[in-house]
């Protein structure tokens, strides 16, 4: 039976997105604006609150971090607890998003950031835009008449002397919020509304606008190719896969990085099916990786990234059919290894194989892929990290110092290859399984088996790929997890020191 999807439907609405950012040292509202004002857990209370700290506590509101109360009149103002001390600017992103989702039925706010500048003055003012744009992030695209109220306007007000850098800080935030919010529109769409092939037609399609080339690549490609992983996990799907190569070439590239992300549409797990749980529901983000890849390099010409950057994004589903891939048959990776597939549930390290060892055959300075690749990550790490492995020191100081700076926050884990024969096939080069535990280890110790020595990073993403709360700058549903993070991971690569790997 056919199922009809409109052809207006667009899965990217969040592109066409426009959300002015005025940077002053003056405060001013429009009528219906909301305007914030901060008020810590000591001290005095800002006059403009028109409250003591006595009374404000009597309504329940002591200025915890991150606590809000929203007062009546003809403008909306929203006191919000900066909490003891200092903030750092995770909690600056934190105190934007609290407001944003206070003032949730105004489409104009306020956020007042005087006395909070200094050396971090432009970082201040991207994680406040940041958090107050991707706190109002909801994914309507398939909702008849949203009850939500689209941001339309965002003020800061900074001190006088940090104008100037607060501006260029907030353009900063605005692009990487734009930017994560087409991830989570991609990652939120449905999988019979975004298909590979789609996917691979809407990255065509959007990627001049952000001064990146697109290549891609279907089933005949593929073939010549010799892209087995791919090809073996799309064999049991009606849909056909694709391969996109996107590049980002400034002039005089300063170094060359190559980014790689998983993108299998919907996974079933394919004859290995996976249960019927509320994780099977969640599968058609098993492409966050990708979707992350591709935003991520829609902002690098806006933030000015002197690096080249390459990206294959491997985009399928894995599906069940009498034509799927069955445990036990043998798959050719481009480059020729071979691998016997011992679970078909293990498919993202399949597909990604194919798009390390294209990414190698360019002897890019490093490689980095990003995947919701185990549960084993997740079972480690819970929902808040994402596993990062590495084989170069100096290239997983730049993953960790990237996510430090953007809140998207890794855990270093060891690439023990004590578990390396783990992987071993009786009849292939290797398998896709290793034993029962370490999960997570040995499916980053399958992936560095394609990347020559390259220094490599691998983001385990699958803890991190979707929100099961609505709080603060993470919506409820696809988070868009390392967008931001690749984002500034190239917008300041060097290419490390050492170009051999370590163990």
């Amino acid at each position: 039976m056919a199922v009809t999807i409109s052809k207006d439907f667009n899965p990217v609405p969040s592109v066409a997105k426009t959300i002015e950012v005025e940077v002053t040292s003056k405060a001013k509202a429009a009528a219906g604006a909301a305007v914030s004002i901060g008020v810590s857990s000591s001290g005095d209370v800002a006059k403009a609150a028109g409250f003591s700290r006595k009374q404000l506590e009597a309504a329940g509101f002591t200025g915890a971090l991150n606590s809000t109360l929203v007062l009546p009149g003809s403008s909306t103002t929203v006191l919000v607890g900066t909490g003891e001390g200092s903030l750092t600017i995770a909690q600056v992103r934190d105190l934007a998003a609290a407001v944003a989702r206070a003032a949730a039925k105004s489409a104009e706010l306020v956020l007042d950031l005087t006395g909070l500048s200094g050396e971090d003055t432009a970082e201040i003012a991207q994680a406040a835009v940041e958090g107050a744009v991707l706190a109002r992030y909801r994914y309507n695209a398939l909702k008849r008449e949203p009850k939500t109220v689209e941001l339309a306007k965002l003020t800061l007000v900074v001190d006088r002397s940090a104008r100037r850098v607060s501006e260029a800080g907030a353009l900063v935030g605005l692009e990487l919020a734009r930017a994560t919010s087409l991830a989570r529109d991609l990652a939120n769409t449905p999988p019979r509304h975004l298909t590979a092939a789609r996917f691979a037609d809407v990255i065509a399609e959007l990627s001049p606008m952000f001064g990146l080339k697109a290549k891609v690549f279907g089933p005949k490609e593929l073939t010549a190719m010799g892209c087995g992983g791919v090809l073996g996990v799309n064999a049991g799907s009606v849909e056909e896969p694709r391969i996109v190569e996107l590049t980002y070439k400034p002039r005089r590239a300063a170094g060359h990085l190559a980014l790689v992300g998983k993108g299998i549409m919907y996974d079933s797990g394919g004859i290995s099916l996976k249960p019927n749980n509320p994780m099977h529901t969640h599968m058609k983000l098993d492409m966050a990786g990708a979707a992350a890849v591709f935003s991520a390099m829609t902002a690098l010409k806006a933030l000015g990234a002197s690096t080249a950057v390459t990206a294959y994004l491997l985009c399928t589903d894995n599906m069940p059919s009498g034509s799927a891939t069955k445990l036990g048959d043998v798959l050719t990776i481009r480059g020729g290894k071979t691998v016997e597939v011992k679970n078909t549930d293990a498919e993202g390290r399949l597909v990604l194989a194919d798009g390390l060892t294209l990414a190698t055959e360019l002897k890019p300075d490093a490689i980095v892929d990003i995947a919701t690749l185990t549960g084993a990550a997740m079972a480690a790490l819970g929902h808040l990290n994402a596993a990062v492995f590495a084989n170069n020191d100096d290239i997983l100081q730049q993953v960790e110092d990237a996510a430090r700076a953007t809140d998207e926050t890794v855990w270093h884990m060891p690439l023990d290859h004590r578990y390396r024969d783990s992987i071993n096939s009786e009849i292939a080069d290797l398998k896709n399984m290793g034993g029962e535990y370490g999960g997570a280890v040995t499916a980053a110790l399958f992936l560095n088996e394609f990347v020559d020595s390259i220094p490599w990073a691998h983001l385990d993403m699958a803890a991190t790929m979707r929100s099961e709360t609505d709080s603060l700058w993470k919506a409820l549903g696809a988070t868009g997890y390392g967008t931001r993070l690749l984002a500034q991971l190239a917008a300041n690569f060097k290419a490390p020191e050492s170009a051999k790997a370590t163990k």
